[in-house]
């Protein structure tokens, strides 16, 4: 495995230099760019094509929505996590309806910001669980009329049981004791979720179940 591509889009150029220092200090993190508007964050995310890139919300030219949404759309394979000083219900909303992976406030120590890089590299959820169910709450609430496709049309019996414990908030190594799976396998599981749901990260996979109604919030921690 090789180190784990960053790009640091923030438009105070103190916060990308301390962010781009604590980074490299870790041996499997390399930052590859750094972008001091939105319309740069998506013009590097798409040539540099990083594994993570951490986005602010408010930068000029594109906003931290608009730069993670054109980012999903035209370099989907990129993972967005959102490290911000908002803690607005709307833009976290916003934020994970456009792709986000992760949702992060700039009072994170800096080994949780190192820990999330990982996590949602990794594919896991990063949200801070205070808000999880708040926000996918809303998921649920404005999903509208339920979707003809049902999990059983598109996920296998083993995919649903593993987009369930996702669900509930499991880590990859947690899943794989859960079902006597190896770590590995749990990987290979969740990325065909993510091929068939179209999604490239295991927050948009759960916020898709919750939408078509395939888990409940009784399965969110």
């Amino acid at each position: 495995m090789g180190a784990i591509r960053v790009l640091i889009a923030d438009d105070h150029a103190l916060v990308r230099e301390g962010t781009r220092r604590m980074l490299e200090q870790e041996g499997d993190m390399q930052v590859v760019g750094e972008a001091g508007d939105g319309e740069e964050t998506v013009k590097l995310a798409c040539e540099l094509k990083p594994d993570v890139a951490i986005v602010d919300i408010a930068m000029p030219k594109l906003d931290g929505i608009e730069a993670t949404k054109q980012i999903k759309e035209k370099c989907p394979s990129v993972t967005v996590l959102i490290l911000s000083a908002y803690d607005d219900d709307q833009f976290i909303f916003s934020l994970l309806e456009a792709g986000a992976a992760g949702y992060l406030l700039k009072s994170v120590r800096s080994r949780e910001l190192v820990d999330a890089v990982r996590a949602v590299h990794a594919g896991e959820s990063v949200l801070h669980p205070s808000i999880a169910k708040k926000v996918l709450n809303r998921f649920v609430s404005t999903g509208g009329k339920p979707q003809a496709a049902k999990p059983a049309d598109i996920l296998s019996d083993r995919e649903k049981e593993i987009l369930r414990l996702a669900t509930k908030g499991l880590s990859n190594a947690d899943i794989a004791k859960e079902l006597y799976l190896s770590v590995r396998t749990v990987q290979g599981h969740l990325g065909h979720i993510f091929n068939k749901l179209q999604v490239g990260s295991r927050t948009e996979a759960v916020v898709r179940a919750l939408k078509e109604g395939w888990v409940t919030l009784d399965d969110v921690p």
